[in-house]
């Protein structure tokens, strides 16, 4: 992954969260995650959709955050999910990002009211920059409306442009429609709005337009080749790979993306605890799981450390 004039660019993971079996979040499998993450050239985003962030507590993603920069100080490549459905709480923890020397932070809509108005939506961000009133604030928006329902349109995307162009640094495409994302490639070009795909499964197509990158679930599971990719986008073979890529992530999105990925990664590392989910997510069930791995062999899927098997 590399940082163009600050700004980041390549590949991130929304970083899973383990939990112990009493169901709090476990800070020493957080933090070996994210290591093994940036080994891999992938930059981690703290707290977002596959994170469980929903699921969790300011003060525990506080915690989290925490516990990360005390291990081994926060990577440049990183932001942080921010958004909630109360301003108060996303106030907070941007707050606590920068307070932690990050200044890119992944920003979801108030997502609970459904049929709100851009301009109650632009209010919502203005609200945040004013009441955070730092000027090394980074914010990405979280588009993604198959999950909240409220989407940042083109519209709104300009206007908060055009009143805080220091802060608006660019937007996380999870509307699943690639022509969507090479769309907002072309409208914001030379604007300084970096666009990143919400997953893999087109960034060729996506990165020969002028994406920054891409922020994927399965870069949790799958980042080398992913991030391989990202980099070596215009190189023989990319096509192939580009292929690869697809073959693997379809093969976790037959199941909960969420508890497929955990699983995947509990039995590479032999660790059951990593399995768990928090409710109202479920694990998988033994045949899930099985089906799961299995496809995956036949993919020729490999982890970063080891051939499941």
């Amino acid at each position: 992954m590399t940082i163009i004039k600050d700004r980041l660019a390549g590949t991130l993971a929304p970083v899973l969260t383990p939990f112990k079996s009493g169901g709090s979040p476990c800070t020493r499998r957080f933090i070996e995650h994210c290591e093994r993450l940036l080994e891999q050239d992938v930059g981690i985003v703290l707290f977002g959709t596959n994170s469980e962030a929903a699921s969790m507590t300011v003060r525990e993603k506080r915690m989290l955050l925490d516990a990360l920069r005390e291990a081994a100080g926060l990577p440049r490549r990183m932001m942080v999910g921010v958004g909630s459905c109360a301003l108060a709480e996303t106030v907070e923890l941007t707050r606590a990002a920068l307070d932690s020397g990050c200044y890119n932070v992944l920003m979801l809509p108030p997502f609970f009211y459904k049929g709100v108005s851009d301009e109650g939506l632009f209010r919502s961000v203005a609200q945040v920059i004013e009441s955070v009133g730092d000027t090394r604030l980074r914010i990405y928006l979280y588009h993604i409306p198959a999950v909240s329902q409220v989407p940042f349109s083109v519209s709104l995307i300009g206007r908060l442009l055009n009143a805080y162009p220091n802060a608006i640094a660019g937007i996380k495409d999870s509307s699943g429609d690639p022509v969507h994302t090479l769309d907002l490639i072309s409208e914001f070009r030379g604007h300084g709005f970096d666009v990143f795909a919400g997953n893999e499964t087109h960034l060729v197509d996506v990165m020969l337009a002028g994406a920054a990158g891409v922020i994927s679930a399965t870069a949790n599971v799958n980042g080398a080749a992913i991030a391989r990719l990202c980099k070596e986008w215009n190189a023989p073979g990319a096509l192939a790979e580009q292929a690869g890529v697809n073959h693997v992530r379809s093969a976790f999105s037959k199941f909960p993306i969420i508890a497929a990925m955990k699983t995947v990664i509990a039995a590479r590392l032999g660790d059951a605890i990593w399995a768990q989910v928090r409710a109202p997510l479920i694990e998988l069930d033994s045949g899930q799981k099985d089906a799961l791995l299995s496809e995956l062999i036949t993919t020729g899927y490999e982890s970063h450390h080891e051939q499941l098997s």
